[in-house]
């Protein structure tokens, strides 16, 4: 985990932005998640702690950390983002029954980059890879 709650805080007080409990709440919560939560399903592991709090709050501050580049979007085709705290270089592992990110640390592929400039002449700003396939709690209730 790279920064803490309290260094993305001072992070976020830097540009301006006000901490409410709800801010921390959610900020804490994505940090601790190793799930990659969608905001829906922060909204349902914070509202009974905070049930004035709407979903739409929980976007928009979603929103909000990532454009302060303290947290990143996943999206990866279905509906719904999910969310990772984590920033430093590190791939996922999808499984299509369930939906799990598993995080999984690889040297970074830069000569995938390198390449890819080389034939097509992008300035490549980064690259994305995702493993797919059946986690091992779904090909274990399989198997049953």
């Amino acid at each position: 985990m790279g920064a803490t709650v309290e260094q993305a805080l001072e992070q976020l007080k830097s540009t301006g932005v006000r901490m409410t409990p709800q801010r921390y709440a959610i900020l804490s919560y994505l940090m601790h998640a190793m799930t990659h939560p969608t905001a829906d399903e922060i909204y349902k592991s914070l509202s009974p702690s905070f049930p004035s709090m709407s979903v739409a709050t929980i976007y928009n501050n979603l929103r909000l950390f990532v454009e302060a580049g303290l947290i990143r979007e996943l999206t990866y085709g279905d509906d719904s983002s999910r969310f990772d705290a984590d920033l430093s270089e590190h791939y996922h592992a999808i499984c299509r029954t369930c939906g799990t990110i598993v995080d999984f640390d690889y040297p970074p592929l830069t000569e995938v980059e390198a390449a890819a400039s080389r034939e097509t002449g992008f300035k490549v700003e980064g690259h994305r890879m995702e493993i797919y396939g059946i986690c091992a709690d779904c090909t274990t209730r399989h198997n049953h």
